[in-house]
């Protein structure tokens, strides 16, 4: 039976695209346009450029978890495969990122890996090569030439196999920069072509490489040093990248230009907004697509930094639109503002007005996190409203959240007035569907917090705040007021109903836990007591 098209669909597909720049579209159209040609005239790129490289002076960088643990056995993401025979690179079964990680070559800089091991999982990739597709795309060419330079460095191998076909991936890459995508993938591919530029002697990656970080280390990185698509995972990993690469021009000669000024100075701000949103335990609030063990920790990243000579700018929290309070026995972290740059939302997640809150240094309200990047039914509900510490109307959601990756009408933020201990603001996420502004106000007191939700509209909404309770939290329902071991909830103008929920703190790992939701129709207020 053949499918009709919902009408909503193509309003839903015009409300996504008309935020893209125009670059955006031309490169989409140019590179599927010339994919499709070069597959009818089996066009196929160079495997091998016959160039050799210089290994590179770099001083110790972070070390990552192992992920390999021999016999072809590899685990990413909480998922563990091993290969009988030969290394399946386009292996599907655990989902496209699983894939990606596979190509990444990470495992190459875990500190139990050998010389020896090293170049054999080199040289198994290189007599596939022609055979891999997802491992030949600019991202993971990107992340994989940064681990084999590393490593080639590390042991000082001069292989004519192995630069050969480094060389003809940078060749890909540089032909190939994520214009279509932009935001952090078109990064990593400007750090990549710097150190191939230097790994190779080569002015053309050179000047691709700064083409492209000059541009967009000035666009993506905002005032207050965050990392503009606002996820504190993905703020780590571009902040780790400027750090190698000023590890990268401190060390070695080929080329400066000017860069390693622009490194530092961002690499300040960066690893000041991490320093002040960190949380009580040091790890990251889960916000936007973010997950534990995939970035180097807060504390990696400081000694990192440390042995570079960075040292960390504090800037008051602003363009990001995280607020972080500390008083008393809690740390709360509040975003009050926009989902993320326009252009590239693929990291947002419906959560206007979400927050998270520490007592006593533990978690007590946490974002859910995110387990997944396969556009399936948990990848939607990990980025919903109501996965967040924030309010449904009518059961829409504020940004039109969908696909996996995409956003179409997406909330605004409007009327914030602020000060240390309050903070008051709008936003329009329902003003088009539902001719309603949802208003929220925070009070923070030594030994409480206020939060009052106002629900601005021509007639009464189905309103539902949802409040996601660490998984240590244990809440329980006594007349009519939420308890907790360390807190007490005292909600007005709502009625509540406790359920579970499934927290996300890594890739593949869910736990349960209690959410509260809280039901009201035009004005409520909730004060947390401690």
């Amino acid at each position: 039976m053949r499918r009709v098209m919902d009408i909503s669909e193509p309003i839903r597909l015009f409300n996504t695209v008309r935020y893209l720049k125009a670059k955006q579209i031309y490169y989409r159209l140019y590179y599927t346009l010339s994919k499709k040609i070069k597959s009818a005239l089996e066009i196929r790129p160079a495997y091998r450029i016959e160039v050799s490289g210089t290994p590179l002076k770099l001083h110790k960088s972070v070390v990552p978890e192992s992920s390999y643990s021999g016999e072809k056995e590899f685990t990413f993401l909480n998922l563990s495969k091993r290969f009988e025979n030969e290394i399946d690179w386009n292996f599907p079964g655990y989902g496209k990122l699983w894939t990606y990680n596979l190509n990444y070559f990470d495992f190459l800089m875990q500190e139990d890996m050998s010389r020896e091991t090293g170049i054999e999982l080199i040289k198994e990739f290189i007599s596939d090569i022609e055979n891999i597709k997802d491992g030949l795309e600019p991202f993971p060419i990107s992340l994989r030439g940064i681990n084999w330079i590393k490593f080639i460095s590390k042991h000082k191998i001069e292989d004519r196999e192995i630069d050969a076909s480094l060389r003809a991936q940078y060749e890909i890459l540089k032909k190939h920069p994520e214009y279509h995508l932009l935001g952090n993938h078109l990064l990593e591919n400007g750090f990549s072509l710097l150190f191939g530029a230097f790994y190779f002697r080569d002015e053309k990656l050179y000047k691709k490489a700064k083409e492209i970080l000059e541009g967009e280390l000035e666009e993506q990185i905002l005032e207050d040093g965050a990392h503009f698509e606002l996820s504190p995972m993905y703020h780590q990993i571009m902040l780790y990248r400027v750090l190698d690469c000023i590890n990268l021009l401190k060390h070695n000669d080929f080329g400066k230009g000017g860069l390693l000024e622009l490194f530092i100075q961002k690499a300040s701000v960066m690893l000041g907004w991490l320093e002040n949103m960190k949380l009580p335990d040091g790890s990251i609030p889960l916000l936007n697509d973010s997950a534990l063990k995939i970035a180097p920790t807060v504390k990696q990243l400081e000694e990192y930094a440390n042995s570079l000579g960075v040292e960390p700018l504090r800037k008051p929290l602003g363009d990001s639109g995280y607020r972080v309070f500390e008083k008393g026995r809690y740390t709360i972290v509040v975003d009050i503002g926009r989902i993320g740059p326009d252009y590239i939302p693929g990291h947002a997640h419906s959560d206007t007005f979400s927050f998270v809150l520490y007592v006593d240094g533990k978690p007590l309200i946490v974002d859910t996190g995110t387990s997944t990047y396969e556009t399936n039914e948990r990848r939607f509900i990990e980025r919903s409203t109501a996965a967040h510490n924030t309010v449904v109307l009518d059961g829409l959601e504020q940004s039109e959240v969908w696909g996996g990756f995409r956003v179409a009408r997406r909330a605004y933020v409007h009327d914030r007035v602020e000060s240390e201990n309050f903070i008051r603001a709008s936003h329009d996420g329902y003003r088009s569907r539902l001719n309603a502004i949802h208003e929220r106000e925070f009070v923070f007191n030594e030994n409480s917090i206020k939060i009052s939700d106002r629900i601005v509209s021509d007639r009464p909404h189905d309103a539902r705040f949802y409040l996601h309770f660490h998984p240590d939290a244990d809440p329980a329902l006594i007349e009519g007021t939420i308890v907790c071991s360390n807190a007490v909830l005292s909600v007005k103008s709502a009625d509540i109903g406790l359920s579970d929920y499934f927290y996300a703190p890594e890739f593949n790992r869910v736990e349960k836990a209690v959410v509260a939701e809280l039901s009201f129709k035009k004005e409520m207020e909730i004060e947390i007591i401690l």
